[in-house]
Formats: C-alpha cells, sequence, structure tokens
C-alpha cells in the first residue's frame, strides 16, 4: 500500500492567517487562527491551525511531504521598497514602520516557517497571492474547466487577474497591477466612512442600501477610470495608501466636503450616500470585468475568489445578468482560502497530480472542515459547570428547536465541524424566526452588539428558495445577494416612507427579519446533504410554520470572532441575551443557569472594531 501524502498549505503574517491539509489532493482540515487564539484577523504563524489539521488527520509534521506558503515574500518586498522609492520622501514614516518588520521577519521568511514547523523535514514551496486565490476558486470547484477571476486589495503586484482552468492545471493570462486595486477603493471608502480596513468592508456593504449613488458620477470622474473592459486607473492624488499611514489623503476629503467620519460617531446620511456610490461603481468594475473574462476566455462557468468575492452584492449581479452559465465562489474567498489554494498548486502543479470533476459537487464539504464537537464532550463540559440542560435525539430534537424559534427566542446552534472562512453556515450560528417583526432590532444590539442597520441572512430549504428570494442558481455559501420574490413583498412598504436608518421599522416582506430596506436578502440555500441536520431543524420549522425560512447569524458577538469550541459558545451565550444554546443535541435555557448573573459581555470583548 503506498503511503498517503500530505500537504499543508498557509497563509499568515499579513492578514486572516490558517492552515489547510490535504491528504492525497483530498481536503481533510482547515481553519483560521483567530478562531483559536481569540484575536479577530490573527495574522501570526497559524500554530493553533495546523495543530488541529495535523490531530484531524491523526498525523504530525514528520508525515508531512510539502508545506506551502500563499505568498512571494521576495516579490512583496520589490512592491514595497519601489513604492516607498517612487514616493519618497512622502513615505518615510510608514517605510520606518514597515522595514523593521521585514529585515526581521519577513524577508527570511523561509527560515521563519522552518522555525515553525519544527520537526518538519519536508520542502517548503512558495507560490504567488494570486495563484493560490486562483487555485482555491478552480481546483475545488465542479467545473471541469472554467474562466478564473481573483480580485482583491493586492498581493505582491497583482490586485486583479483572470484566467482559466482544465482539468488539473490553471494559468493567469491577465492582471491589474499596484497601486490600481479595486479591493482598496473599497477599503478606502471603509477608512472614510469611520470603520477599520481589512474587517469593516462589509459594513460599508451593509450600509450602501440606506442611501443614494449621489456620488457615484463624481468617483468616475475624478477617482477612478474606468474601461470597457473593467480595467481602470486610480487618480492617486487622492489616496494615501502607497507612502502614508491612512487610506485617503486631504484631497480626498475636500473632493466630497466632508471629513473621515470617526468610529463611533453618528451615521449621517451623507455616509451612506458614500457607501451607495462606492458599491455601484464596485459592481460596475466587476461586471465589466466579468463580460471582459468571458469574451476573452470563451469559458462558460465562472470561479472566483480574492477579498473582492465577498462583495456577495456584486456576486448576485453577475449571477443574474447571466455572464456566465455557472458561478462558483470560494467560500474562503479571502486571504486565509489562500492556505487552500497554496496547498492545491502544490498538489496540482508542483506534483503534477490530475484532478477529477463531475460537473455539479464541489469538493469544498459545505466548508465544515474546522473543529468538531460530541454530544459526549458537551455533556461532560456541561456537567462540570452544573448547567442544566436536555438532550433529545432525532425527531424530537429537531421539533423542540423549531419550536423555540417559533416562539420569537434567539438560539445558539452549534453543530459538528465549524465553517472554513467567514460565514457561519448552521455549525457555529444564531438562529431565529424571520417571520418576526422584531427580530432583527433584537439581534444586532441585545444579542450581537453591533450596529442596528446591519442585516441578517436566510438560510432557506434549497427546494423553495425560489418562491422567497429570485436567484437563479443555489447559494449554499451565503455568498449572494438577490431581490426577495415581489409576491413575499408587503406593497404597502413601497410607499414613500422613512429615510435612513429610521426605514428600518419598516416591514417589508413575510420575512422582514432577512429582507434589506433594498428588498434583497443574501442567501444560503440548505440541502440535507451537504448541511445534515441544520436542513432538518429548517425542515422541523417548515412543518411548524410552513415556513421554510430562518435567520442565520454567525455565532460571536461585534469584536469576537465566530465561536469555535464548546467552551466558546456557552461564554458568548452565557453574556448576551441569548434565550436558549443548543450544543450537539443538549438543549440549555438560560432562565435555568446558575451561574447567569456572572458574565457579562466585557467578558469575551477583545476589541471593538
Amino acid at each position: 500500500m503506498n503511503k498517503p501524502v500530505y500537504i499543508l498549505g498557509l497563509s499568515a503574517y499579513y492578514h486572516d492567517s490558517a492552515a489547510a491539509l490535504l491528504k492525497d489532493g483530498q481536503l481533510v482540515a482547515a481553519a483560521q487562527e483567530e478562531r483559536f487564539t481569540r484575536r479577530k484577523h490573527d495574522a501570526r504563524f497559524p500554530a493553533e491551525s495546523v495543530a488541529f489539521c495535523l490531530r484531524e488527520a491523526g498525523i504530525t509534521l514528520k508525515d508531512v511531504a510539502l508545506a506551502a506558503f500563499y505568498e512571494k515574500p521576495f516579490l512583496k518586498l520589490e512592491r514595497l521598497l519601489l513604492t516607498y522609492l517612487n514616493y519618497a520622501p512622502a513615505g518615510l514614516g510608514s517605510f520606518l514602520k514597515a522595514m523593521p518588520v521585514w529585515l526581521k521577519e519577513k524577508m527570511f521568511l523561509k527560515d521563519v516557517l522552518s522555525a515553525e514547523l519544527a520537526g518538519f523535514g519536508g520542502e517548503i514551496l512558495f507560490c504567488e497571492h494570486h495563484e493560490a486565490h486562483a487555485a482555491s476558486a478552480f481546483f475545488p470547484s465542479p467545473f471541469a474547466s472554467a474562466a478564473i477571476l481573483t480580485m482583491d486589495g493586492v498581493g505582491e503586484w497583482a490586485t486583479t487577474s483572470f484566467g482559466r482552468g482544465n482539468g488539473g492545471r490553471f494559468r493567469l493570462e491577465s492582471e491589474l497591477r499596484f497601486p490600481h486595486s479595486l479591493g482598496l477603493l473599497y477599503s478606502a471608502f471603509t477608512y472614510y466612512c469611520g470603520f477599520r480596513v481589512n474587517s469593516g468592508e462589509y459594513k460599508l456593504m451593509g450600509l450602501a442600501p440606506y442611501g443614494e449613488p449621489r456620488y457615484a458620477d463624481l468617483i468616475r470622474r475624478e477617482l477612478v477610470d474606468i474601461k470597457a473592459d473593467g480595467s481602470f486607473r486610480l487618480n492617486m492624488r487622492y489616496f494615501d495608501y502607497c507612502a502614508g499611514l491612512t487610506m485617503t489623503g486631504p484631497r480626498f476629503n475636500r473632493l466630497f466636503g466632508r471629513p473621515v467620519r470617526r468610529p463611533e460617531a453618528p451615521l449621517e446620511q451623507f455616509y451612506m450616500d458614500m457607501a451607495r456610490s462606492v458599491q455601484e461603481v464596485t459592481e460596475e468594475i466587476m461586471l465589466r470585468t466579468a463580460r471582459h473574462v468571458r469574451e476573452v476566455t470563451g469559458e462558460k462557468n465562472l470561479c472566483l475568489a480574492g477579498g473582492v468575492a465577498l462583495n456577495c452584492v456584486g456576486n448576485g449581479r453577475i449571477v443574474r445578468e447571466k455572464i456566465f452559465d455557472q458561478v462558483w465562489i470560494q467560500p474562503a474567498a479571502g486571504d486565509a482560502g489562500g492556505s487552500l489554494g497554496a496547498a492545491l498548486v502544490a498538489w496540482h502543479h508542483y506534483m503534477g497530480q490530475p484532478r477529477q470533476a463531475d460537473g455539479v459537487n464541489d469538493t469544498q464539504l459545505g466548508s465544515y472542515l474546522g473543529p468538531g464537537i460530541e454530544d459526549d464532550q458537551v455533556e461532560a463540559f456541561l456537567q462540570s459547570r452544573h448547567a442544566p440542560y436536555r438532550r433529545l435525539a432525532g425527531t424530537d430534537f429537531y421539533d423542540q428547536v423549531a419550536e423555540l424559534v417559533a416562539r420569537e427566542n434567539v438560539v445558539g446552534f452549534v453543530q459538528g465541524r465549524m465553517e472554513f472562512g467567514p460565514r457561519a453556515l448552521g455549525a457555529r450560528s444564531i438562529i431565529g424566526d424571520a417571520r418576526s417583526k422584531r427580530m432583527q432590532e433584537l439581534m444586532n444590539v441585545r444579542i450581537k452588539f453591533r450596529e442596528s442597520f446591519r442585516p441578517f441572512a436566510p438560510s432557506i430549504l434549497q427546494e423553495r428558495a425560489s418562491e422567497y428570494v429570485s436567484l437563479p442558481c443555489a447559494s449554499p455559501y451565503m455568498l449572494l445577494v438577490g431581490p426577495v420574490q415581489e409576491s413575499q413583498v408587503d406593497p404597502h412598504s413601497r410607499l414613500s416612507g422613512p429615510r435612513g436608518l429610521s426605514s428600518l421599522k419598516v416591514c417589508r416582506s413575510t420575512i422582514p427579519a432577512v429582507t434589506h430596506v433594498n428588498y434583497s436578502a443574501r442567501v444560503q440555500t440548505v440541502t440535507r446533504e451537504r448541511n445534515g441536520e441544520y436542513y432538518d431543524v429548517i425542515k422541523a420549522f417548515e412543518r411548524k410554520t410552513g415556513c421554510p425560512v430562518i435567520i442565520n447569524t454567525s455565532f460571536n458577538i461585534r469584536g469576537e470572532p465566530i465561536v469555535c469550541t464548546i467552551e466558546d459558545a456557552y461564554r458568548c451565550f452565557m453574556c448576551t441575551d441569548m434565550d436558549f444554546l443548543v450544543l450537539g443535541h443538549c438543549i440549555l435555557d438560560k432562565r435555568e443557569q446558575p451561574e447567569r448573573d456572572k458574565y457579562s459581555k466585557e467578558d469575551i470583548v477583545r476589541e471593538l472594531d
């Protein structure tokens, strides 16, 4: 019997460190470091993630044949040095801040990785950043051949790239280079609107529907020159990220007539309009680029990755306008997914291994790739805390959870293996009744401790999804936004009413808790084959209420990563106004917990983003 070949993929030191492990090319495990260390967007070496992947496979580092890193550090250093030289002397402060870290650690990354991977005797490979993104998009996809499009802030030099894949190979054919970056343009407006770069972009996307695109033409005229093929050039006089320590400069403020919004300051209509304007421009670039890629490659399928591929509104536009026959998006589209991409590059390109694709099923395993939980572990933990609970099984369990949701309770739901990527998909989720008029505000303010404007996503039985949301395909990884079907919309809500955040009070549809102010929803379609018992719970809710839709939001509070362990979930449950906690098949009622007065949200908040 041949010895299995294990390949370890790594992303680290820049943003969202992660590790992924392949066994003979098959995905075994993957997880972000933040979930273990409880430091949001932890960028350190993913020691805990590596240890988990090895435990999951039942091996040690001595059994790993190759380790692959998702960037080429010398290429990145080249870009940094040339950029500083081009902007000298303006970038001196940024240069003095960045160079000691490079000289001490990043320039000698191979030695650093060797030291961190103590006991590993195999080869360490490096692939380019957008190559890792492309591999993470194409190789797990169901397509035998496809176009590939990657868009993010910046890797070494590339900010956007496209190419095509066939079988076990792919080739990137064209790229847009730094400083002209769609991801950095979006991050500049994230910064300007008072949110944190590299974590607040999804807030900007959620804020956009409250505004009007009043500044879109000004952005096109002054900030970004968009070509017919989706390529563009930024007017760098308005941006400061090349040489400074901020995203935008004084000219940017003068152009729009307002200063950068202070974090936590009231959200004025102006900033909502700014969010809507840059979202419109972003979608235009995404659509033009996708059309160009279809024309040039001639491929009927598209694979997407990179941080911009988490813009589910733009993704939804690409899908609904049917530029491609089918689209597959890597669930961990950002830097964390680069760990998986690097490992797949090593397997298919470096080792020359073939790949099979059936055209229907991806090999992402539902993205349930993290640590799992077992009922016996849950019971041992709860008994150690003297926490009252009930353990149920089968139909009794599904019916009981469905009943709790139908009674407008907020339920923490932890099942099986944790998700890989930023979306909770029913394994580390907080769930609620999508029909409730009060649930959106309740969950934002009292459970998540976050801004009231933030939307929630619906989990919908896939076989009934078309009754509620207009999308031409399934959306298993919650990466597509589509309009709520007119048959579900309350026609009276379309009459002239309040604007801005006050419009939150309007009941727009039969599922108001997940219907955004522009009558859209970010959808997760759920099947028994992919989502296991999460599907059974929603099915039980459908039998009880006639509605196949529940709220699904990530199990965490603002400033904290999604929960990983049983203890993480219990602590978050006790620190919030959550009503019930489901751990495996064990159900906890907050009112019965003897220690409920000993916890507060400050016990788990590490930072406010």
